[in-house]
């Protein structure tokens, strides 16, 4: 069981107004190497570890992938709080305007909506906590891509955080690989 506290992860203090920004960073939302699409996929799989100790690792880095979903979505309506439909159209997101208004829709970069066949799961313990590291070093570098394409430090500190916990979840899930070959 875990208990929600009414505060984010880590503070969005975002002042200034980049649709451009918020649009790239929305794959990180609804993408393939997303959050949302990582909280599911270790929420499913926490349910058939081996162990408790398993079931309780994947569970809370699936809840804490979904407080990534929270930051992610904050920065989002921060980033486009006040736009207009030409706002939105000088950023290249007349489409995404048009389906979805300023509400957030789970999607990528390009426009394309999140899907479930981004969560992989194949039923053999090692390959899935193969595949979940793998899933945190491809978001990483997502995030090291995203952190390229700013340099306001209001976006940089959520970004970098994101980025460090990545970090921290692939060696969790190294540990746990480790675990389960000491079996």
């Amino acid at each position: 069981m875990w208990m929600y506290e009414k505060r984010l992860a880590f503070p969005i203090n975002i002042k200034k107004r980049d649709l451009k920004l918020a649009k790239v960073i929305m794959s990180q939302y609804g993408g393939p190497q997303g959050e949302l699409g990582a909280a599911l996929r270790y929420l499913n799989q926490s349910y058939t570890m081996p162990d408790d100790y398993g079931k309780t690792l994947l569970k809370d880095i699936g809840t804490e992938e979904l407080s990534h979903v929270e930051m992610l979505c904050e920065m989002m309506v921060a980033l486009t709080k006040g736009a207009t439909y030409e706002d939105f159209k000088e950023a290249g997101m007349e489409d995404y305007y048009t389906e979805h208004g300023i509400d957030l829709y789970p999607q990528n970069a390009s426009g394309l909506p999140f899907t479930t066949a981004y969560i992989s799961s194949v039923g053999d313990v090692f390959a899935n906590i193969h595949e979940d590291m793998a899933a945190e070093e491809k978001a990483r570098a997502v995030y090291e891509n995203l952190i390229d394409l700013t340099t306001d430090p209001e976006v940089l500190k959520p970004l970098l955080f994101l980025r460090q916990r990545e970090i921290v979840h692939y060696a969790r899930f190294k540990e746990l690989l480790e675990h389960y070959k000491n079996k």
